[in-house]
C-alpha cells in the first residue's frame, strides 16, 4: 500500500518510496505491465516535493523495476515472483519474533548478520 513518507523514520524519504513501490510490485499488487500512478499523483500520495519522486523513480528505472515512456508516464518492467511458501515462512519467523518481544529494528540487524555468514 503506498502510503505518506515517514519523515521523521531517519530513512531518505526517496528510499521510503522505492521500498514502497518494490514490496507493491514483489507482493502482487503492481503488476508488470501496470502504469504508476503520475508524478504528481505520486507526490500527493506519498506527501513528498517532486523532486523527491523524481528520484525515487529514476532509482527504480536505473535498478530495472520500471521504465519510463516519454509523455505517457511510468510503467512496473520487472516482476518479482516470490514464492508463496516463502512469504509463509517469514510470516512464521515474524510472529515468533514478536512473540519474544524482538522490534523491527533488532530483527533486521539480526538478519543482515545471519545473512552475511550464512553459506548456501
Amino acid at each position: 500500500m503506498l502510503r505518506k513518507v515517514d519523515k521523521h523514520s531517519g530513512v531518505p524519504a526517496y528510499v521510503q518510496i522505492v521500498n514502497m513501490i518494490k514490496s507493491e510490485i514483489i507482493l502482487g499488487n503492481i503488476q508488470q505491465g501496470s502504469q504508476l500512478p503520475t508524478v504528481r499523483e505520486l507526490q500527493a500520495i506519498f506527501d513528498v516535493n517532486i523532486n523527491t519522486v523524481l528520484k525515487a523513480l529514476e532509482k527504480l528505472k536505473a535498478e530495472g523495476f520500471i521504465e519510463a515512456e516519454q509523455g505517457i508516464g511510468y510503467f512496473v518492467k520487472k516482476d518479482i515472483d516470490v514464492d508463496k511458501k516463502i512469504i509463509e515462512i517469514i510470516k512464521e519467523c515474524v510472529r515468533e519474533l514478536k512473540s519474544h518481544q524482538i522490534d523491527f529494528y533488532t530483527a533486521m540487524i539480526l538478519f543482515e548478520e545471519v545473512w552475511k555468514n550464512e553459506e548456501v
